[in-house]
């Protein structure tokens, strides 16, 4: 996290040199490079570039889960966007993976929604599930068989980002089961604070053409299911949070997901694959002629997901 802070700003600072540097080539003797700035980044109503207060100047959009207070203009946001991918892509040689959490990675429920024949699992102590408080009650959060093994391999292909409806309090406590290092996703989580509606490419700091979706609603993705990529909704409790299951429960029936030839290991195998297409020709093609989306098709489910 600390290297990422460094990056960004050392990005912002470089940014702001250039930018006071067009200035100043540019304007009269007699004007303010100030009363010229256009304000790009902005954090705690403060312009990064000339330090001015605005307040009330219309920025585009909110990134508060990446620094607090900040946010970005149009101009931006699109520059910013289009950087982040060029430098994932040429020097890391990284495409971007937006991970949804609730039924792709994980399956949770208030102990209080256990079924009676689900109740023995207060009891035991497995490394795959987490009893922790919330302002509801004990949760007990069960990862998705072969989640472990999925993230540290997509972590070497991908720069990776958690987006969830859940509220900021939940995806927070669940990604510290998931990350407790925050060596994956670092502060990469969106939440419905951010993203109160839908969710939306718009908040995550690359370029589309280098993103890949995975998520097991189509719906919350009204305009980016070119990206996506649909896995089978994981239910590990008979309390699925949309309804309850009339068929016994993984829980009750005290057996799970296959880690073999389950959801997770086949995105793996096609995620591999899918970066394996982007990145054939070798020497890495210019962004503009480069588009993951043709490999994906998307929405896409595949096989075996």
């Amino acid at each position: 996290m600390i290297l990422e802070i460094i990056i960004f700003f050392l990005f912002v600072f470089l940014f702001t040199k250039i930018h006071i540097k067009n200035l100043l080539v540019n304007e009269s003797p007699s004007s303010s490079s100030r009363g010229h700035c256009a304000h790009w980044f902005v954090r705690r109503r403060t312009c990064l570039d000339c330090k001015t207060n605005v307040s009330r100047l219309k920025v585009v959009q909110s990134f508060n889960y990446t620094f607090s207070g900040l946010r970005l203009s149009n101009e931006a946001v699109s520059f910013t966007k289009r950087v982040t991918t060029l430098t994932s892509i040429h020097v890391r040689k990284k495409l971007h993976l937006v991970l949804d959490l609730d039924h792709t990675l994980i399956h949770s429920v208030l102990v209080s929604n256990l079924s009676a024949a689900e109740k023995y699992l207060v009891q035991e102590e497995r490394p795959c599930l987490t009893r922790k408080p919330s302002r509801f009650g004990n949760m007990l959060i069960k990862t998705r068989p072969f989640v472990n093994e999925f993230l540290r391999e997509a972590n070497k292909l991908f720069d990776m980002y958690v987006y969830t409806k859940g509220d900021w309090i939940y995806a927070q406590d669940v990604v510290k089961v998931l990350d407790p290092n925050k060596t994956y996703f670092g502060d990469r989580v969106i939440t419905r604070r951010e993203s109160p509606h839908k969710k939306t490419l718009d908040l995550v700091l690359a370029d589309e053409r280098g993103i890949v979706i995975v998520d097991d609603t189509l719906d919350v993705w009204p305009h980016h299911k070119r990206n996506l990529l649909q896995v089978t909704r994981y239910f590990y409790f008979k309390n699925n949070g949309i309804k309850r299951e009339s068929k016994p429960s993984y829980a009750e029936r005290k057996q799970d997901e296959s880690r073999s030839r389950g959801s997770l290991k086949n995105l793996l195998k096609f995620l591999k694959e899918l970066h394996s297409g982007f990145f054939s020709c070798g020497a890495v093609q210019e962004l503009d002629s480069k588009d993951v989306r043709a490999l994906i098709n998307g929405p896409f489910k595949p096989n075996g997901c």
